[in-house]
């Protein structure tokens, strides 16, 4: 008789498999113990604290380089390895999913807002103004929203996106007929009985990564290239190998995300200047954190077991690295290699899923952006002595869904999208000014609630695909086990008597009985 097993927790495995999570808590903790010492003691000048930071601006450009090889491999191959219908239905299932936490996010933030009311007691003469209102237009804005989904020119949508501003036209006198120019588009606003502005529309590019053009161009040609049977797969297999040494770099990077991390919220706690509007704007900063948490601790996982029937918290420890990324780095898209890493060697996830839901999620899927810009609206609101109806309260709720959608995955893109917001129920856009001195904080919290929701889609997108995925499965199988078993195809008109090959998968036979074997992409 033996010696019964010892059974106890396995430190060294432990310690082996959460290395990087462990190292990078450490360093969120270092970095605040460190930016609170220098700030208490040290006088940095502005040059010195933009050499302290410089470790983590390193990382913040590793984060971002990788974003576009991981983009566009991982949604050509994801989108390739699907048979069109079943894309589509993975898609639909997607979208309906961001769509609805999305609408919930922004409903529970105002019900929030409505409920603690954190802008009565303020008065806006006690709250200091930072920075300028962006000057947008909603019709623009949305515009060209649309517009870059079709980029002019691919190799620009790599780091260009495009972007309307109005610029006002002056009206020659009654005599001159000189124009030669129209406006692209005129808004007629009366100054006074005889008097009218007229715009013009100017379109520019701004430096960014235009990702929702990118990714529509890589789910058109995924889906090209997957119908394209074996001349496709030579693209097919470029692609997925692309997308494999992708994540051999994020390996590496990785590797340098604590000591980037420690450096990079030392540098900012170092740099923020006044922390006493985080007094004046306790109530409202309260109020945007608890939505965020309602819906990360309660509705999301909620949603999760109702429909995958697992526990959703073992999912995001599962996911813990790729959220503490968000809450330090405030960027969805930057921490995209690290949530393809969490969802795929964590959590198990379908490749086939998450090469097409994440990075259509980390676009689309503002969860914590809505619930943030529902808040902001009302809470400007009460700044103002404004009462909104119930109709002013349903547009702020189907503008911030609407704007979040919209807003791309980088940092502060929530200010620029709250002005939408606050146009569309006629609240003053300058008053953005009150709430950005918190905004970069707040930001990083919303960023982990977006992170978390596209995570999530995830699991719940392959478990209500499971069956289409399955039968993919077994005719891959099938398929492998009989080549003979397809029709013939006429490979050229010329050679119709003496050349017929039947195609399947990976293996292709031709009457000069040569059998050639070429590997395929298996997700």
């Amino acid at each position: 008789m033996g010696k019964p097993a010892r059974q106890g927790f396995d430190w060294r495995r432990f310690l082996r498999n959460n290395w990087l999570l462990l190292s990078t808590v450490a360093a969120v903790v270092l970095g605040i113990v460190l930016g609170v010492l220098v700030r208490e003691y040290s006088k940095l000048s502005n040059l010195d604290k933009f050499y302290f930071a410089f470790p983590g601006e390193i990382l913040m450009r590793m984060l971002k380089l990788i974003i576009l090889p991981l983009i566009i491999s991982s949604m050509i191959t994801g989108v390739a390895a699907l048979d069109s219908s079943v894309s589509g239905k993975i898609g639909l299932r997607a979208v309906a999913y961001y769509f609805c936490t999305t609408i919930i996010a922004a409903i529970l933030g105002i019900v929030l807002v409505v409920s603690i009311k954190p802008g009565v007691s303020q008065n806006v003469a006690e709250i200091d103004r930072t920075g300028n209102s962006p000057d947008i237009s909603t019709a623009d804005a949305m515009l060209d929203l649309i517009r870059n989904m079709f980029p002019e020119n691919l190799v620009q949508a790599c780091f260009q996106q495009y972007k309307t501003t109005r610029e006002e036209v002056k009206l020659p006198n009654d005599t001159d007929t000189g124009t030669t120019e129209e406006p692209a588009t005129t808004v007629m606003a009366t100054a006074s009985p005889n008097k009218t502005k007229e715009y013009q529309v100017v379109g520019s590019y701004t430096d960014g990564i235009n990702v929702l053009g990118l990714i529509v161009f890589c789910l058109v040609f995924g889906l090209v290239i997957g119908k394209m049977g074996e001349k496709g797969q030579i693209l097919v297999d470029l692609f997925s190998a692309l997308n494999d040494a992708t994540m051999k770099i994020v390996q590496i990077i990785m590797c340098y995300m604590p000591l980037g991390i420690l450096f990079l919220i030392a540098g900012k706690i170092i740099e923020v200047e006044d922390w006493e509007i985080f007094r004046k704007l306790g109530l409202y900063m309260a109020t945007v954190l608890s939505g965020l948490a309602i819906h990360s601790i309660v509705i999301l996982p909620l949603i999760y077991f109702i429909i995958v029937r697992k526990n959703p918290f073992r999912f995001v420890m599962g996911m813990a690295q790729a959220l503490l990324t968000a809450l330090m780095i405030s960027s969805s898209s930057a921490t995209l290699p690290i949530t393809f890493r969490c969802a795929e060697e964590k959590n198990q996830i379908d490749k086939r899923i998450t090469r097409f839901v994440l990075p259509v999620g980390a676009t689309i899927n503002m969860d914590g952006s809505a619930l943030y810009e529902a808040v902001a609206a009302v809470f400007i609101a009460q700044l103002n002595n404004m009462e909104l109806s119930i109709g002013q309260i349903i547009t702020v709720s189907i503008a911030a869904t609407a704007a979040s959608i919209g807003a791309a995955g980088v940092p502060h893109a929530g200010l620029v999208t709250l002005v939408i917001v606050l146009s569309a129920v006629g609240l003053p856009a300058e008053d953005v000014t009150l709430i950005v001195a918190v905004d970069w904080l707040l930001d990083r919290f919303r960023t982990v609630v977006n992170v978390l929701g596209d995570a999530f889609g995830t699991g719940i997108v392959e478990k209500l695909s499971k069956k289409e995925l399955e039968q993919l499965d077994v005719s891959s199988e099938v398929n492998i086990v009989n080549p003979f078993a397809l029709e013939s195809t006429i490979l050229d008109n010329e050679d119709l008597d003496t050349k017929k090959s039947y195609v399947n998968g990976g293996f292709a036979v031709d009457k000069s009985d040569t059998i050639s074997f070429t590997q395929t992409s298996q997700f």
